[in-house]
């Protein structure tokens, strides 16, 4: 059973930085794409980033794209988000999500993390 387990949201002020982890189990996760998803209060979901397995791939949403970084370590089946110049709105929960291949802006896929909180203080 495929199980993505997060972790480093916290409390930050406007204009700080934060790394989120996500670190995937359950199965041989070659040539799988990893990456995030986020829910804002009274929101829907939205994509955040994707990285393929190799790494040489991404994505990014336009809202964080220059202020985010995705990345990868697949020996530990990992991956990161450095999140740099955080404002107020990108405060929601970051979901991390898996699915073979790729994973597209329309967040068809079956693997979801439990969420980490992530809220930013103006």
């Amino acid at each position: 059973q495929v199980q993505l387990e997060e972790s480093g949201g916290r409390l930050v002020q406007a204009g700080g930085s934060l790394r989120l982890s996500c670190t995937a189990s359950g199965r041989d996760f070659d040539n799988w794409a990893m990456g995030w998803a986020r829910q804002a209060p009274g929101k829907e979901r939205e994509f955040v980033a994707v990285v393929s397995w190799s790494g040489r791939s991404t994505d990014y949403a336009d809202a964080v794209k220059d202020r985010f970084t995705i990345s990868n370590d697949n020996a530990k089946s990992t991956v990161y988000l450095q999140m740099d110049s955080l404002k107020p709105e990108d405060t929601a929960v970051y979901y991390c999500i898996a699915h073979p291949v790729w994973i597209d802006r329309r967040l068809i896929l079956d693997y979801w993390g439990q969420g980490t909180q992530v809220t930013v203080s103006s």
